[in-house]
C-alpha cells in the first residue's frame, strides 16, 4: 500500500490503524474498523456525507458526476494510480462489481489520484483506463482536490456509501474482497434493491494483477534520490546532473545499484548513453518496475536476467523468454514472473537505448 505523495512509503496494518484513530479525533468521520468484525454491524456506522467531486478536472467514460446525480445510488469511490501494482491487483474485483451490481443500483467511481508526474498527463490516464479494460466512470483527480476532499491517505482505498449520500464504510489496502462485496450486498439491500445475489462475483485476476506470492520479501523500492533506499554502487548520487556509475561488486538481499550513465533526479533516474543497467537482489514471485520512454514514440529496447542468464519461464508479460522487450509507454512493466523455486535471485536489466526513466520496483 501506498501512503500519499507527501509521505509515500509501505506501512503496516498498525500503522494504518493508527492513522484511523488519530484521523478520528481530528473530526475526518474515518474510523479503525477492520472488515473482520460483523459488517452488519460496521454498516451502522456514519462517517459521514459523500464529499463533492467537482475537484476533478475531467471524466473519463462519464461526463462529470457530482453529489446530487448520485443521491439515491449505492456508490463505490476507488482511489487509485495507474501504475501503482497496490491499485492494479485489486481491479479485477472491482470491475466484477461494477457489472455485476450496475442492474441493482449501485455505481463505481474510480478516482485516478497520480503519484508520478507523467501520471497527470491526461493521454497517459486515457491509455492505461482503455488497456486495463475500465469501463466505469473514472475521475481525473491530477490537481488532488478529490483526495484532499475525502481526506484520503492511500491507494488503494475504497469508500462505500450508501444511497442517502452517507460514507458508511471504508477500507484501505488489497485484499478481504468477500466483505467488501457483501458491505455492497447490505447497502443496495438496505436501498430498496430485491434479488441481490449473495454469491461473490467471479474476478479474473491474472498477469500483474494477480495476488502477491506468500515468498515475496522484497519491499517497494525507488529510484529517484527522493524516496531511494539501499543504493549499494560504490559511487555516491549526484542529483540532478549526469554521472557513470557501477554495478556493485555484491548485493546483499533488496540492494540495488545502476551501471553506465545516469541522471538521478528527485522522482526517477534518467539514462544518458545505451547500455546502461540496472541490479536488483530480490526475494518475490514477481519483479514489476515502472518505466517510461523519454520522448513519446521512442521505444527503448532491454534485456534482462536472472542470476546472469535469460529468464526463460520465469519471464514476465511484458519480456521474452530471451529476456528481450520494449519501454513503449509509460507505466508499470512486469519483467519476471517466477515459476520455479523462489530464492534470493540477482535481477539485472540492461537498455540497449537511451532516454529511459525507471522509477520504482515493485514486487508480488
Amino acid at each position: 500500500m501506498r501512503m500519499d505523495g507527501r509521505a509515500r512509503r509501505i506501512v503496516s496494518l498498525a500503522a494504518i490503524l493508527a492513522f484511523a484513530v488519530i484521523a478520528s479525533r481530528w473530526g475526518t468521520g474515518i474510523t479503525a474498523q477492520s472488515s473482520s468484525v460483523n459488517v452488519p454491524r460496521v454498516l451502522r456506522a456514519d462517517e459521514g456525507p459523500l464529499p463533492d467531486l467537482n475537484g476533478a478536472i475531467g471524466w473519463l467514460n462519464q461526463t462529470p458526476v457530482d453529489r446530487k446525480s448520485l443521491r439515491g445510488k449505492v456508490v463505490l469511490v476507488d482511489f487509485w494510480t495507474y501504475t501503482c501494482i497496490n491499485s492494479l491487483r485489486p481491479l479485477p474485483y472491482v470491475k466484477a462489481w461494477a457489472e455485476k451490481y450496475k442492474d441493482a443500483g449501485l455505481v463505481v467511481i474510480g478516482v485516478h489520484t497520480p503519484e508520478f508526474s507523467f501520471e497527470k498527463e491526461r493521454v497517459n490516464v486515457e491509455e492505461a483506463v482503455r488497456n486495463l479494460n475500465v469501463t466505469f466512470p473514472v475521475a481525473i483527480d491530477s490537481s488532488y482536490r478529490v483526495w484532499q476532499a475525502f481526506n484520503n491517505q492511500y491507494w488503494p482505498a475504497q469508500y462505500f456509501i450508501d444511497g442517502r449520500g452517507r460514507i458508511r464504510y471504508h477500507h484501505f489496502g488489497e485484499g478481504e474482497y468477500a466483505d467488501l462485496e457483501r458491505v455492497i450486498q447490505i447497502l443496495l439491500k438496505e436501498n430498496g434493491a430485491t434479488g441481490v445475489d449473495g454469491n461473490t462475483a467471479p474476478a479474473d485476476a491474472a498477469g500483474v494483477e494477480a495476488a502477491a506470492g506468500a515468498s515475496m520479501q522484497s519491499p517497494e523500492t525507488y529510484v529517484g534520490y527522493g524516496r531511494a533506499e539501499r543504493f549499494a554502487s560504490p559511487e555516491r548520487v549526484a542529483r540532478d546532473s549526469r554521472k557513470t556509475y557501477s554495478p556493485p561488486l555484491r548485493l546483499s538481499l533488496n540492494q540495488w545499484g545502476l551501471a553506465g550513465s545516469w541522471n538521478v533526479g528527485a522522482e526517477s533516474a534518467l539514462l544518458e548513453a545505451p547500455g546502461g543497467r540496472i541490479v536488483f537482489r530480490l526475494r518475490g514471485r514477481d519483479l514489476h518496475l515502472v518505466l517510461r520512454p523519454a520522448k513519446r514514440g521512442m521505444p527503448v529496447r532491454f534485456k534482462v536476467t536472472l542470476d546472469g542468464a535469460p529468464p526463460g519461464d520465469n519471464h514476465g508479460t511484458d519480456s521474452a523468454a530471451d529476456g528481450s522487450g520494449e519501454v513503449r509507454e509509460a507505466r508499470l512493466y512486469q519483467l519476471i514472473r517466477q515459476k520455479s523455486r523462489i530464492d534470493d535471485r540477482t535481477f539485472e536489466i540492461e537498455f540497449l537505448d537511451p532516454g529511459v526513466q525507471a522509477f520504482v520496483f515493485t514486487f508480488g
